[in-house]
Protein backbone atom coordinates (compact mmCIF):
# COMPACT_ATOMS: atom_id res chain seq x y z
CA UNK A 1 0.00 0.00 0.00
CA UNK A 2 1.41 3.44 -1.02
CA UNK A 3 0.70 4.96 1.48
CA UNK A 4 0.34 31.89 8.09
CA UNK A 5 2.17 31.71 10.64
CA UNK A 6 1.94 34.00 13.71
CA UNK A 7 4.44 34.39 16.53
CA UNK A 8 2.71 33.22 19.90
CA UNK A 9 1.39 35.84 21.27
CA UNK A 10 2.13 36.11 25.37
CA UNK A 11 -0.10 37.63 27.87
CA UNK A 12 0.49 40.68 29.26
CA UNK A 13 3.06 41.19 31.88
CA UNK A 14 0.91 42.99 34.84
CA UNK A 15 -0.76 40.54 37.17
CA UNK A 16 0.45 38.48 39.92
CA UNK A 17 0.22 35.23 38.43
CA UNK A 18 2.08 36.10 35.64
CA UNK A 19 4.77 37.72 37.61
CA UNK A 20 5.06 34.63 39.97
CA UNK A 21 5.73 32.49 36.53
CA UNK A 22 8.09 34.89 35.60
CA UNK A 23 10.24 34.16 38.67
CA UNK A 24 9.08 30.31 39.22
CA UNK A 25 10.52 29.69 35.24
CA UNK A 26 13.73 31.94 36.23
CA UNK A 27 14.55 30.05 38.95
CA UNK A 28 13.85 26.59 37.74
CA UNK A 29 16.13 27.69 34.52
CA UNK A 30 19.24 28.19 36.51
CA UNK A 31 18.63 25.22 38.85
CA UNK A 32 18.00 22.37 36.44
CA UNK A 33 19.68 23.34 33.75
CA UNK A 34 17.03 22.76 30.92
CA UNK A 35 16.02 19.49 31.34
CA UNK A 36 18.02 16.04 31.60
CA UNK A 37 20.31 14.53 28.43
CA UNK A 38 17.83 12.33 27.16
CA UNK A 39 15.50 15.24 26.52
CA UNK A 40 17.49 16.94 24.00
CA UNK A 41 18.54 13.98 22.00
CA UNK A 42 18.58 14.38 17.88
CA UNK A 43 18.15 10.23 17.18
CA UNK A 44 16.10 9.77 14.10
CA UNK A 45 13.82 6.49 14.75
CA UNK A 46 13.37 4.90 11.15
CA UNK A 47 10.90 1.72 11.14
CA UNK A 48 11.98 -0.56 8.53
CA UNK A 49 9.00 -2.22 7.34
CA UNK A 50 10.52 -5.43 5.67
CA UNK A 51 13.18 -5.60 8.09
CA UNK A 52 10.56 -5.43 11.01
CA UNK A 53 13.05 -3.16 12.88
CA UNK A 54 14.22 0.18 13.24
CA UNK A 55 17.46 2.30 12.54
CA UNK A 56 18.73 5.08 15.02
CA UNK A 57 20.38 7.50 13.53
CA UNK A 58 22.63 9.97 15.22
CA UNK A 59 21.83 13.54 13.25
CA UNK A 60 25.35 14.90 14.93
CA UNK A 61 27.03 11.64 13.01
CA UNK A 62 24.64 10.83 10.56
CA UNK A 63 25.40 6.75 11.31
CA UNK A 64 23.22 4.29 12.57
CA UNK A 65 23.97 3.59 16.64
CA UNK A 66 21.93 0.69 17.07
CA UNK A 67 18.90 -1.40 15.50
CA UNK A 68 16.34 -2.23 17.42
CA UNK A 69 14.11 -5.68 16.68
CA UNK A 70 10.26 -4.89 16.70
CA UNK A 71 7.12 -6.14 15.72
CA UNK A 72 6.08 -7.21 12.25
CA UNK A 73 5.55 -4.18 9.01
CA UNK A 74 6.80 -1.16 11.73
CA UNK A 75 4.64 1.84 10.14
CA UNK A 76 4.74 4.90 11.75
CA UNK A 77 6.66 6.27 14.16
CA UNK A 78 6.11 9.35 16.99
CA UNK A 79 9.14 10.25 18.90
CA UNK A 80 7.77 11.50 22.50
CA UNK A 81 8.21 15.48 23.27
CA UNK A 82 10.75 15.04 25.65
CA UNK A 83 12.85 12.54 23.95
CA UNK A 84 12.65 9.82 26.23
CA UNK A 85 10.49 7.29 24.30
CA UNK A 86 9.50 6.58 20.70
CA UNK A 87 6.32 5.03 19.96
CA UNK A 88 6.36 2.48 16.41
CA UNK A 89 3.06 1.20 14.92
CA UNK A 90 3.23 -2.15 14.06
CA UNK A 91 0.84 -2.70 10.59
CA UNK A 92 0.84 -6.71 10.78
CA UNK A 93 0.89 -7.39 14.12
CA UNK A 94 -1.76 -5.04 15.38
CA UNK A 95 0.49 -3.84 17.63
CA UNK A 96 2.74 -0.49 19.47
CA UNK A 97 6.35 -1.05 20.51
CA UNK A 98 7.60 1.66 23.29
CA UNK A 99 11.14 2.05 23.14
CA UNK A 100 13.18 3.24 25.54
CA UNK A 101 15.71 6.29 23.80
CA UNK A 102 18.21 5.87 26.29
CA UNK A 103 18.95 2.15 26.09
CA UNK A 104 17.18 1.67 22.69
CA UNK A 105 15.10 -1.30 23.98
CA UNK A 106 11.55 -1.95 23.50
CA UNK A 107 9.51 -1.59 27.31
CA UNK A 108 6.38 -2.72 25.90
CA UNK A 109 4.37 -3.85 23.15
CA UNK A 110 0.85 -2.59 23.08
CA UNK A 111 -2.25 -4.56 21.26
CA UNK A 112 -4.21 -1.68 19.53
CA UNK A 113 -6.68 -2.19 16.35
CA UNK A 114 -5.90 -3.49 12.82
CA UNK A 115 -3.39 -2.66 10.84
CA UNK A 116 -2.68 0.36 13.20
CA UNK A 117 -0.72 3.17 10.70
CA UNK A 118 -0.18 7.01 12.40
CA UNK A 119 0.72 7.37 15.65
CA UNK A 120 1.08 10.71 17.67
CA UNK A 121 2.34 11.68 21.45
CA UNK A 122 0.55 14.74 23.20
CA UNK A 123 2.64 17.87 24.20
CA UNK A 124 2.63 16.94 27.89
CA UNK A 125 3.59 13.03 27.41
CA UNK A 126 0.61 11.43 28.84
CA UNK A 127 -0.89 9.48 26.02
CA UNK A 128 -0.36 8.53 22.57
CA UNK A 129 -3.16 8.40 19.82
CA UNK A 130 -2.92 5.68 17.28
CA UNK A 131 -5.08 5.34 13.69
CA UNK A 132 -6.11 1.74 13.01
CA UNK A 133 -6.73 1.60 9.61
CA UNK A 134 -8.51 -1.78 9.16
CA UNK A 135 -10.57 -1.51 12.38
CA UNK A 136 -12.02 2.47 11.38
CA UNK A 137 -10.53 3.35 15.26
CA UNK A 138 -8.58 5.62 17.00
CA UNK A 139 -6.58 3.38 19.80
CA UNK A 140 -5.64 5.87 23.17
CA UNK A 141 -2.41 4.93 25.17
CA UNK A 142 -1.77 5.83 28.64
CA UNK A 143 1.99 5.95 28.74
CA UNK A 144 2.27 5.57 32.86
CA UNK A 145 0.88 2.06 32.10
CA UNK A 146 1.07 1.23 28.51
CA UNK A 147 -2.16 0.27 28.04
CA UNK A 148 -5.58 1.36 25.76
CA UNK A 149 -7.47 3.58 28.19
CA UNK A 150 -9.99 4.27 24.81
CA UNK A 151 -10.87 3.28 21.31
CA UNK A 152 -12.22 5.82 19.39
CA UNK A 153 -14.72 4.91 16.95
CA UNK A 154 -14.77 6.64 13.54
CA UNK A 155 -16.39 4.59 11.29
CA UNK A 156 -17.40 0.96 10.21
CA UNK A 157 -14.80 -1.49 9.50
CA UNK A 158 -12.87 -1.11 6.50
CA UNK A 159 -14.19 2.95 6.46
CA UNK A 160 -12.85 5.54 6.97
CA UNK A 161 -9.64 4.34 7.07
CA UNK A 162 -7.54 6.45 9.58
CA UNK A 163 -3.90 7.02 8.51
CA UNK A 164 -2.89 9.79 9.99
CA UNK A 165 -2.65 11.85 13.77
CA UNK A 166 -1.59 14.95 15.24
CA UNK A 167 -2.00 16.57 18.24
CA UNK A 168 -2.01 20.80 18.41
CA UNK A 169 0.32 22.25 20.64
CA UNK A 170 -1.74 22.96 23.74
CA UNK A 171 -2.89 19.63 23.64
CA UNK A 172 -6.54 20.05 23.34
CA UNK A 173 -7.08 18.13 19.92
CA UNK A 174 -5.92 15.94 17.39
CA UNK A 175 -6.78 15.78 13.82
CA UNK A 176 -7.19 12.83 12.12
CA UNK A 177 -6.93 11.99 8.08
CA UNK A 178 -9.60 9.22 6.49
CA UNK A 179 -9.50 8.26 3.27
CA UNK A 180 -11.66 5.60 1.76
CA UNK A 181 -11.26 4.81 -2.13
CA UNK A 182 -14.32 6.19 -4.02
CA UNK A 183 -15.82 8.42 -1.32
CA UNK A 184 -15.49 11.61 0.42
CA UNK A 185 -12.55 11.72 2.77
CA UNK A 186 -12.89 13.78 5.78
CA UNK A 187 -10.64 14.73 9.07
CA UNK A 188 -11.39 14.46 12.05
CA UNK A 189 -11.28 16.34 14.97
CA UNK A 190 -11.05 14.46 18.41
CA UNK A 191 -10.94 16.21 21.92
CA UNK A 192 -8.44 15.24 23.82
CA UNK A 193 -10.39 16.21 27.11
CA UNK A 194 -13.22 13.64 26.24
CA UNK A 195 -11.64 11.51 23.45
CA UNK A 196 -14.28 11.85 21.22
CA UNK A 197 -15.32 13.33 18.01
CA UNK A 198 -16.13 16.80 17.61
CA UNK A 199 -15.59 17.59 14.22
CA UNK A 200 -15.45 16.36 10.81
CA UNK A 201 -13.72 18.74 7.93
CA UNK A 202 -14.66 17.30 4.33
CA UNK A 203 -11.22 17.10 2.96
CA UNK A 204 -12.36 16.08 -0.85
CA UNK A 205 -13.54 13.24 -2.58
CA UNK A 206 -11.42 10.29 -3.05
CA UNK A 207 -8.29 12.58 -2.42
CA UNK A 208 -6.33 9.39 0.30
CA UNK A 209 -5.34 12.12 2.48
CA UNK A 210 -1.86 10.69 3.76
CA UNK A 211 0.14 12.94 6.79
CA UNK A 212 -0.74 15.97 8.37
CA UNK A 213 0.81 18.73 10.20
CA UNK A 214 -0.14 21.32 12.19
CA UNK A 215 2.00 24.93 12.59
CA UNK A 216 3.83 25.69 15.94
CA UNK A 217 1.16 28.16 16.73
CA UNK A 218 -1.58 26.09 16.27
CA UNK A 219 -3.45 27.97 13.55
CA UNK A 220 -3.02 25.56 10.21
CA UNK A 221 -3.35 22.10 9.47
CA UNK A 222 -1.89 21.16 6.43
CA UNK A 223 -3.05 17.74 4.81
CA UNK A 224 -1.04 15.65 2.13
CA UNK A 225 -3.84 14.58 -0.59
CA UNK A 226 -1.89 10.98 -2.30
CA UNK A 227 -4.51 11.15 -5.12
CA UNK A 228 -4.85 14.72 -5.83
CA UNK A 229 -0.82 15.54 -5.66
CA UNK A 230 -1.58 18.78 -3.14
CA UNK A 231 -1.81 19.72 0.45
CA UNK A 232 -4.68 20.93 1.80
CA UNK A 233 -4.64 24.15 3.92
CA UNK A 234 -6.74 24.00 6.83
CA UNK A 235 -7.92 26.75 9.06
CA UNK A 236 -7.81 25.50 12.28
CA UNK A 237 -10.42 28.40 13.89
CA UNK A 238 -12.93 27.74 11.17
CA UNK A 239 -12.72 24.22 10.49
CA UNK A 240 -12.50 24.45 7.03
CA UNK A 241 -10.65 24.11 4.25
CA UNK A 242 -9.15 27.30 2.87
CA UNK A 243 -6.90 26.52 -0.11
CA UNK A 244 -5.12 23.90 -1.78
CA UNK A 245 -0.93 23.74 -2.85
CA UNK A 246 0.00 22.19 -6.04
CA UNK A 247 3.20 19.70 -4.99
CA UNK A 248 4.50 16.13 -6.64
CA UNK A 249 3.12 13.13 -7.32
CA UNK A 250 1.61 10.65 -4.64
CA UNK A 251 2.52 13.21 -1.69
CA UNK A 252 2.82 10.83 1.07
CA UNK A 253 4.99 12.54 4.52
CA UNK A 254 5.29 15.85 5.88
CA UNK A 255 7.39 17.71 8.43
CA UNK A 256 6.93 21.71 9.16
CA UNK A 257 10.09 23.18 10.87
CA UNK A 258 10.47 23.95 14.10
CA UNK A 259 10.22 28.08 13.42
CA UNK A 260 6.60 27.78 11.46
CA UNK A 261 8.23 29.10 8.14
CA UNK A 262 8.63 26.07 5.74
CA UNK A 263 6.24 22.39 5.27
CA UNK A 264 8.74 19.82 3.74
CA UNK A 265 6.66 17.07 1.75
CA UNK A 266 8.06 14.26 -0.07
CA UNK A 267 6.25 12.89 -3.04
CA UNK A 268 6.91 9.42 -3.48
CA UNK A 269 5.67 8.58 -6.92
CA UNK A 270 7.50 11.60 -8.27
CA UNK A 271 10.82 11.10 -6.40
CA UNK A 272 10.96 14.69 -4.80
CA UNK A 273 10.96 16.78 -1.95
CA UNK A 274 8.42 20.37 -2.28
CA UNK A 275 9.79 23.04 0.02
CA UNK A 276 6.35 24.92 0.54
CA UNK A 277 6.97 29.04 2.35
CA UNK A 278 4.35 29.00 4.96
CA UNK A 279 3.64 32.44 4.89
CA UNK A 280 2.69 32.51 1.17
CA UNK A 281 1.65 28.84 1.12
CA UNK A 282 3.45 28.38 -2.33
CA UNK A 283 6.41 26.45 -3.42
CA UNK A 284 9.57 27.59 -3.03
CA UNK A 285 11.64 24.79 -3.96
CA UNK A 286 11.82 21.22 -5.22
CA UNK A 287 14.45 18.48 -4.46
CA UNK A 288 15.01 16.01 -6.06
CA UNK A 289 15.26 12.22 -4.06
CA UNK A 290 15.26 9.03 -4.97
CA UNK A 291 13.70 5.81 -3.78
CA UNK A 292 10.51 6.61 -3.07
CA UNK A 293 10.31 8.88 -0.71
CA UNK A 294 8.11 8.36 2.64
CA UNK A 295 7.91 9.93 5.86
CA UNK A 296 9.60 13.41 6.50
CA UNK A 297 11.17 15.00 9.42
CA UNK A 298 13.37 17.81 10.76
CA UNK A 299 16.03 18.77 13.49
CA UNK A 300 14.94 20.50 16.31
CA UNK A 301 17.18 23.28 15.53
CA UNK A 302 15.75 23.44 12.14
CA UNK A 303 18.75 22.77 10.19
CA UNK A 304 18.73 19.33 8.60
CA UNK A 305 15.41 17.67 7.17
CA UNK A 306 15.50 13.76 7.20
CA UNK A 307 14.34 11.73 4.51
CA UNK A 308 12.53 8.09 4.36
CA UNK A 309 13.32 6.56 0.99
CA UNK A 310 11.35 3.56 0.54
CA UNK A 311 12.53 1.31 -1.97
CA UNK A 312 16.63 2.58 -2.08
CA UNK A 313 16.87 1.49 1.98
CA UNK A 314 18.66 4.86 2.61
CA UNK A 315 17.75 8.30 4.41
CA UNK A 316 18.66 11.16 2.65
CA UNK A 317 19.70 14.49 4.69
CA UNK A 318 18.76 17.76 3.26
CA UNK A 319 20.01 21.37 4.58
CA UNK A 320 17.24 23.60 5.05
CA UNK A 321 19.45 27.01 4.77
CA UNK A 322 20.43 25.57 0.73
CA UNK A 323 17.84 22.95 0.09
CA UNK A 324 20.17 20.56 -1.04
CA UNK A 325 20.92 17.12 -0.48
CA UNK A 326 24.33 16.21 2.04
CA UNK A 327 24.17 12.43 1.70
CA UNK A 328 22.12 9.15 2.31
CA UNK A 329 22.26 6.72 5.21
CA UNK A 330 22.06 3.11 4.71
CA UNK A 331 19.27 1.82 6.86
CA UNK A 332 17.38 -1.54 6.22
CA UNK A 333 14.20 -3.10 4.10
CA UNK A 334 11.66 -0.22 3.29
CA UNK A 335 11.97 2.29 5.27
CA UNK A 336 8.73 4.23 5.87
CA UNK A 337 9.14 6.91 9.08
CA UNK A 338 5.85 7.59 8.76
CA UNK A 339 5.63 10.53 11.37
CA UNK A 340 7.76 12.31 13.70
CA UNK A 341 10.91 10.21 13.52
CA UNK A 342 13.04 12.83 15.83
CA UNK A 343 12.06 14.28 19.12
CA UNK A 344 10.30 17.70 17.95
CA UNK A 345 11.16 21.13 19.67
CA UNK A 346 8.63 21.49 23.18
CA UNK A 347 5.55 23.77 22.01
CA UNK A 348 6.46 25.21 25.95
CA UNK A 349 9.84 26.12 25.21
CA UNK A 350 11.71 29.24 24.80
CA UNK A 351 12.40 30.58 21.09
CA UNK A 352 16.04 30.33 19.93
CA UNK A 353 17.88 33.66 20.44
CA UNK A 354 15.07 34.94 23.10
CA UNK A 355 16.79 37.20 25.64
CA UNK A 356 16.02 35.24 28.96
CA UNK A 357 16.63 31.44 27.62
CA UNK A 358 19.45 32.23 25.36
CA UNK A 359 17.95 29.59 23.23
CA UNK A 360 17.74 27.00 25.61
CA UNK A 361 14.22 24.95 26.57
CA UNK A 362 12.77 25.12 29.53
CA UNK A 363 11.00 21.63 29.27
CA UNK A 364 12.25 20.32 32.48
CA UNK A 365 8.92 22.22 33.90
CA UNK A 366 7.57 18.84 32.60
CA UNK A 367 10.45 16.74 34.41
CA UNK A 368 9.80 18.50 38.03
CA UNK A 369 6.09 18.62 38.16
CA UNK A 370 5.60 14.74 36.09
CA UNK A 371 3.61 16.44 33.08
CA UNK A 372 2.81 20.25 31.72
CA UNK A 373 -1.31 20.01 33.13
CA UNK A 374 0.47 19.66 36.89
CA UNK A 375 3.18 22.25 36.12
CA UNK A 376 0.30 25.12 35.10
CA UNK A 377 -1.65 23.85 37.92
CA UNK A 378 1.45 24.67 40.14
CA UNK A 379 1.64 28.26 38.75
CA UNK A 380 -1.59 28.81 39.30
CA UNK A 381 -2.95 28.31 35.04
CA UNK A 382 -5.97 27.22 34.36
CA UNK A 383 -4.68 25.82 31.05
CA UNK A 384 -1.35 24.61 29.74
CA UNK A 385 -1.91 27.08 26.85
CA UNK A 386 -1.44 29.88 29.99
CA UNK A 387 1.54 28.19 31.05
CA UNK A 388 3.35 28.24 27.39
CA UNK A 389 2.26 32.15 26.72
CA UNK A 390 3.98 33.28 30.09
CA UNK A 391 7.29 31.24 29.07
CA UNK A 392 7.32 32.86 25.82
CA UNK A 393 6.98 36.02 27.43
CA UNK A 394 9.58 34.94 29.95
CA UNK A 395 11.73 34.16 27.35
CA UNK A 396 11.86 37.41 25.23
CA UNK A 397 12.37 39.27 28.18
Amino acid sequence: MNISNKEGRPHPRGGGEYVRAFAALATLALTVACGSPSAFAQNAYITNRNSANVSVIDTATNTVIATVPVGNGPFGVAVAPDGSKAYITNVVSNSVSAIDTGTNTVLATIPVGSEPIGVAVTPDGSKVYVANDASASVSVIATATNTVIATIVVGSPGAPNPLAVTVTPDGSKVYLSAGRPASPNYVYVISTATDSVIGTILNGFDSNPYALVITPDGDTVYVVNANFGNVAVIDTATSTVIGTIPVGSTPIGAAVTPDGSKLYVANNSSNTVSVIDIATNTVMATIASSGNPYGVAITPDGSKVYVANSTTNQVSVIDTATNTVLGAIPVGATPLAFGIFIQPTPAFAGIPGDKNCHGKSVSALADKYGSLNAAAAAFGFAKVQGLQDAIRAYCRG
